[in-house]
């Protein structure tokens, strides 16, 4: 199966280790972007992936693309033109010190992006899955004409729409990004996210407090059947994230699908990076899915390859299947492999 995924793709510039930012002279550069993120994680995992965006014409654009290429993500139908490379900075936290992100990607080639950029129908041919997050329509009315546009024509295909909610409040409100998202949900077959973006992105509350890594999973249950009922969703799934700390996280995941909730065995993280934790675990769930691994398998892989990933430098998540699925399986106590 071949899962299509379009956004934004990203020149991320991090402060060195855990240093604030500028701190020192120099910053560490890589590229990255949720739904780049989820292509190259289900690439890494054997499944055929194809990333869709629109890139600067000039040098940094075309890195860009290549820096997708080297993990074998279908980019032959990037398109490039006029604007700038949108930009994240990040100055990544320890301990009791949170970390921290501050986005420039206005006036991004990806943001002043036109309908007439991409055909879907085109798009589409051969494609089994579709995936777009809640960051997406939250950069223009451009890209939110664009994704309501992508998600028509998929769903009169009868391709499969994943959404991650991925709500952020330095891109939007809760209350433009509920008028738009309510909009939008009801092309979605599978929905991702966790008790924050329920709670900014569709107005649903959680009794769960992650601050004090406090987990109600009926809570959890509730809103996802609240999800299925009102947008009829087919899957939805939460990560389950306690926050010990900057250093230290409690990790699972859990799947509503027909009434049922299956939930994952439970990590304690060390983090070395935690963004894209959510972009992995979207990927681990798509494999699952389109792999017919079961519910149970399907959030276990989930939970183990986003695990993977907060211990792995960058945004991109650099592990096999073969690596999920020993962590999968309990060889989790970091020994070294001879």
């Amino acid at each position: 199966m071949k899962v299509l995924t379009f956004g934004e793709l990203l020149l991320r510039l991090s402060a060195p280790g855990f240093e604030k930012l500028f701190q020192s002279d120099n910053l560490k550069t890589t590229f990255c972007g949720g739904e780049a993120n989820v292509a190259v994680s289900l690439a890494n995992l054997g499944v055929e992936s194809c990333f869709v965006t629109k890139l600067p014409n000039s040098d940094i654009g075309h890195c860009a693309a290549h820096s997708l290429d080297y993990f074998n993500v279908d980019t032959s139908n990037i398109v490039y033109g006029n604007g700038r490379m949108g930009l994240y900075y990040l100055e990544k936290g320890a301990s009791q010190r949170p970390s921290k992100i501050i986005y420039d990607r206005k006036h991004s080639s990806f943001s002043m992006a036109r309908k007439s950029d991409f055909n879907w129908d085109n798009l589409f041919e051969d494609v089994d899955w579709f995936h777009w997050t809640g960051i997406t329509p939250a950069l223009s009315n451009n890209v939110l004409q664009l994704i309501i546009e992508a998600c028509v024509k998929a769903k009169e295909k009868g391709i499969i729409i994943s959404c991650d909610l991925n709500y952020r409040k330095k891109l939007w409100s809760p209350e433009n990004a509920q008028k738009v998202m309510k909009q939008l949900l009801k092309y979605v077959d599978v929905c991702i996210g966790n008790e924050e973006d329920a709670q900014f992105a569709l107005g649903i509350n959680s009794n769960s407090n992650v601050e004090k890594a406090e987990i109600d999973i009926s809570s959890y249950e509730s809103i996802a059947r609240k999800i299925e009922i009102e947008y009829c969703c087919k899957y939805v799934a939460f990560t389950l994230r306690e926050s010990y700390s900057a250093s230290r996280n409690g990790w699972s995941g859990i799947l509503y699908h027909q009434g049922k909730t299956y939930i994952s065995k439970k990590y304690d993280i060390q983090l070395v990076d935690r963004v894209g934790g959510g972009d992995s675990f979207s990927a681990g769930l798509i494999y699952g899915l389109i792999n017919h691994c079961g519910d149970q398998e399907s959030i276990e892989i989930a939970t183990a390859a986003s695990c993977l990933k907060q211990t792995i430098e960058g945004d991109f998540n650099r592990s096999s299947i073969e690596d999920v699925m020993q962590l999968v399986k309990g060889n989790g106590n970091g020994r070294v492999q001879r």
